[in-house]
């Protein structure tokens, strides 16, 4: 019985966020251009404390990927005010939580604290901001952690590169073609002077969105945040927002790697509009049917019914400029890749040629309805959720708005964007291959 009291608010709040209660909040702009996010839910006497910045690997130089991630780690690092390895400490005396996350379009920090310990999350981010340690001893600290994570999840990984492989040949000019974690070689030539440079250009209030979300009294907070952020100058210059764009693919690119793995991959990877745009939702139901749950497409046919492979999915990637929809399997024990191509056609061209059933559409609301309720069913959900909205398509409301645009979507739009963007003329197709078959 305890358990089902403990877990009754937040099931509370997960349906009254179905019923289409709005999250509250407000927003605001400073002097020094940081935007600023505040929601107020006293339902547990936490608050997150959390800071967007608008750089993502597409920002780095080509000479120098991997920077925006490995800033994730320097940060960590200390300030003038804070010791080396003491930021962790503050967090964790204060019996908080605390962690930060890179994309290929923003890097995010946040603090999970005891709403008493609001302040303490507030001169965190600050000094992180505008005191950040950025010296050749934490630099060359984080460049031996960065070098570690490569190898541990991609190098060392089986299939650890497909996403790398993958993207490398779907984007010619754009930076999406690099990843995230970047080239160890970038980052063990580039000297003390380019990363204080990259901390320049890019940490800075006029680069930031600012998103608190918890236990906090609004009128108290602004207060608090103009303690901590308000002498905070802006960055010099203009950050750079365009990018070149991708020319279509106009033909299948095709190509084999063999790596240390045992069973093989077929990888696909097509040209998609970027998120929010109008097709994005209707594509991004597209992969839920094909491969989100047990009884998705790909699952059931290829999986259990053909038994052809172990694993498979597809899905789009939400990023701030046009981008890439990737569909995978890796093939079951005695299932070459030719075999295991012609299976994932044949469920792709299901969906290209009928309609999907009522109750099949039926389902794909319900998993959308449930995806964005279990988004913003946190704290520090909820803190994310705003900053991005804000930050993607200047518009942090859609995190009350934006189900009716899934909602919007047809049957007939699914399949219109299924013949649209999953052209077998317009891939990338990899296979990933046993180092053992290797001719």
């Amino acid at each position: 019985m305890k358990r089902l009291i403990s877990l009754f608010p937040i099931s509370f709040l997960l349906l009254q966020t179905a019923m289409g209660q709005n999250i509250k909040f407000v927003e605001y702009d400073m002097p020094n251009g940081l935007k600023v996010l505040l929601h107020e839910d006293h339902t547990t006497p936490i608050v997150a404390v959390s800071v967007m910045y608008h750089v993502g690997s597409k920002n780095e130089k080509p000479d120098r990927t991997g920077f925006a991630h490995f800033f994730e780690h320097l940060l960590f690092e200390g300030s003038d005010n804070i010791k080396r390895g003491e930021f962790d400490d503050y967090i964790n005396n204060a019996g908080g939580t605390n962690n930060a996350n890179t994309t290929y379009d923003r890097t995010f920090y946040y603090e999970v604290l005891p709403s008493n310990q609001l302040a303490l999350g507030l001169w965190l981010e600050s000094e992180r901001m505008l005191h950040a340690r950025v010296e050749e001893v934490g630099i060359e600290t984080q460049r031996q952690v960065v070098k570690e994570e490569r190898r541990q999840r991609v190098d060392n990984q089986p299939y650890g590169r497909v996403l790398e492989e993958t993207m490398l040949r779907t984007f010619s000019v754009h930076p999406y073609h690099h990843s995230t974690i970047g080239s160890m070689e970038h980052l063990d030539a580039a000297k003390e002077e380019d990363y204080k440079q990259f901390y320049k250009d890019f940490y800075r209030p006029d680069n930031a969105i600012l998103s608190i979300a918890g236990d906090i009294d609004i009128e108290q907070t602004k207060k608090l945040i103009d303690v901590y952020f308000k002498d905070i100058p802006r960055g010099p210059g203009t950050i750079v927002r365009k990018f070149p764009q991708e020319p279509p693919l106009t033909h299948e690119i095709r190509d084999t790697v063999y790596d240390n793995v045992q069973l093989p991959a077929v990888i696909y990877s097509y040209h998609i509009p970027a998120q929010g745009s109008k097709d994005s939702y209707a594509l991004r139901m597209l992969g839920m049917l094909l491969s989100q749950g047990e009884s998705s497409r790909m699952n059931k046919v290829i999986v259990d019914q053909q038994q052809k492979a172990v694993f498979a999915g597809a899905f789009p990637f939400d990023l701030e400029d046009p981008g890439a929809n990737i569909a995978f399997a890796v093939a079951n024990m005695g299932v070459d890749a030719g075999e295991l191509e012609k299976s994932m056609d044949a469920v792709i061209a299901e969906v290209q040629q009928n309609l999907i059933s009522e109750e099949e559409f039926q389902k794909l609301q319900n998993q959308v309805e449930n995806d964005f309720v279990t988004a913003n069913n946190t704290v520090r959900g909820i803190a994310e959720s705003l900053a991005n909205y804000e930050m993607y398509y200047g518009d942090a409301n859609l995190i009350n708005t934006e189900l009716q645009r899934y909602r919007n979507v047809t049957r007939e739009d699914i399949k219109r964007v299924a013949n649209q963007y999953y052209k077998k003329n317009a891939r990338v197709v990899l296979y990933w291959l046993p180092k053992t078959s290797q001719p």
